[in-house]
């Protein structure tokens, strides 16, 4: 009896702490920087969020480096049918906080 009673609370104990919320570290805080939006950067920020998330999930800007991102706005640019100037608008977007 005493046995399933201390099971009971441990089951119990387990679920209430996977299920509280988790505080972010000094650590895990600290690496990501966050810039100031100018007028050119919100434009970017909008363009990437409304042309390249109709197609896919969009991707954290720091997910790739500056030259990791040049290809892949090269390719697709052409099916999001965006212009050069908006290109450089997304890509000036996606590398400020790199």
């Amino acid at each position: 009896m005493k046995s399933k009673v201390l099971l009971v609370i441990a089951v119990v104990g387990a679920f209430v702490y996977a299920c509280s919320p988790k505080v972010a570290t000094t650590a895990q805080t600290s690496e990501v920087k966050k810039i100031e939006l100018t007028p050119e950067l919100a434009e970017g920020k909008s363009l990437y969020e409304n042309n390249c998330g109709k197609c896919h999930k969009l991707f954290e800007p720091t997910k790739h480096t500056k030259e990791d991102w040049v290809p892949t706005l090269d390719r697709m640019a052409k099916k999001a049918k965006i212009t050069d100037e908006q290109k450089a608008s997304i890509y000036n977007y996606l590398v400020a906080n790199l």
